[in-house]
C-alpha cells in the first residue's frame, strides 16, 4: 500500500495510506488531511485540491494538462513549476513515498 506524506506549514506531517488506482486527493480525505479542501470532489472544477509536489517527486507525478494548468491559474496561494491539483496525479507502487506540500490556503 503507497504511502504518501502531507506537509502542512500550520500541522507538519501526516502520513497517510493510498490504494492504488486513487487520486492523492482521495487519498487525502480518506485520511483526515485538512489542507485539502476538494470542493468538486475531484472533477477538476475548483483548484481546492492544490498541492505543491517535491522536488524528489515530480517527474514520476505525470504532465499536467491544458485544464489543469488553467485551473492552477485559479488558486487561492500562487502556483508554482511544482504545483498539482491533488485529483490528477493518480497513485501506483510507484509512487509509494510520494510528498506533497499543502499551501496555506486552499480559498
Amino acid at each position: 500500500m503507497p504511502k504518501i506524506t502531507f506537509t502542512d506549514r500550520n500541522n507538519g506531517d501526516l502520513i497517510v495510506d493510498a490504494v492504488s488506482g486513487e487520486s492523492v486527493m482521495q487519498a487525502a480525505m480518506l485520511g483526515g488531511v485538512s489542507g485539502i479542501v476538494a470542493e468538486c470532489g475531484g472533477s477538476m472544477m475548483c483548484a481546492t485540491c492544490h498541492v505543491y509536489v517535491h522536488d524528489d517527486w515530480i517527474g514520476r507525478t505525470g504532465e499536467r494538462n491544458e485544464i489543469e494548468e488553467e485551473m492552477l491559474e485559479s488558486t487561492a496561494e500562487p502556483a508554482q513549476p511544482n504545483s498539482r491539483l491533488s485529483c490528477q496525479i493518480t497513485m501506483s507502487d510507484e509512487l509509494d513515498g510520494l510528498i506533497v506540500e499543502t499551501p496555506r490556503s486552499q480559498l
